[in-house]
């Protein structure tokens, strides 16, 4: 059993960073810990529950997001998102969220989110739409390798969730992520409110990103959890080393 808190920890010291996170579909598949372990950076595990971590597929908006306490950027801090991810913690016991990739739409978002804390954004073709309760995202991967990985992808959303159980509180309280950048692993903190969920339902999915992201085959069954939000705040603080 993790002893993971779905509880939001107080964010201490300067924000670097503010985004709002929209029409969120949380899509996990239960693996076994050695399976991913390989994956994470120096100095972190593989977060666990009853004996088993997730890989998330995630698609969403990114909407005002923004440095500081300044205003949001144009045009920049606007655009939709498809991320794999995996679920961490380290030898402190801060829990987190470890990308394997992120597409976005906007090159500039992928070479400055690289540079500055070196985490693996892509650039992709992307389209994000929803209609009424359901939701659709096509990404095709332009820069860098492997060119051309994609998915598509739709979420059909379905009744609230009157309270989220242990697995719906792992895939999403999380409140910091760990990336490595030059030569030593971060924990950069972050501050949200618990989501508000749904269940949903995968209708369909033609994926080639968790391939790429080192995780072949995972895409060829069903889901372990499928989950919707209309979205959060959520708020940065400075990274910190592990």
């Amino acid at each position: 059993m993790s002893s993971f808190d779905p509880a939001a920890p107080p964010l201490s010291g300067p924000r670097i960073m503010r985004q709002d996170w929209r029409d969120i579909a949380f899509v996990h598949w239960a693996v076994d810990p050695e399976r991913v372990s390989h994956l994470l950076p120096t100095g972190t595990r593989p977060d666990v529950l009853d004996g088993r971590t997730y890989v998330g597929l995630i698609p969403f908006t990114m909407h005002r997001a923004g440095l500081g306490r300044g205003p949001a950027v144009p045009y920049l801090g606007d655009f939709p998102e498809l991320n794999v991810r995996l679920y961490s913690v380290d030898d402190r016991g801060r829990h987190g969220v470890v990308f394997l990739s992120l597409e976005t739409s906007r090159l500039l978002v992928a070479l400055g989110a690289r540079l500055a804390f070196a985490t693996p954004y892509a650039w992709a073709r992307m389209r994000f739409e929803r209609d009424a309760d359901l939701l659709t995202c096509r990404s095709r991967r332009r820069w860098p390798t492997p060119r051309g990985a994609s998915a598509t992808m739709s979420v059909q959303v379905r009744e609230p969730v009157a309270r989220p159980g242990p697995v719906e509180q792992f895939v999403t309280a999380r409140f910091g992520l760990h990336t490595r950048w030059a030569g030593r692993t971060l924990w950069i903190p972050n501050h949200h409110e618990p989501w508000p969920l749904r269940r949903a339902e995968l209708l369909s999915l033609d994926d080639d990103l968790l391939t790429a992201a080192g995780l072949p085959g995972l895409a060829g069954r069903a889901p372990d959890s499928v989950l919707f939000s209309e979205g959060i705040h959520t708020t940065f603080g400075l990274p910190r080393r592990v």
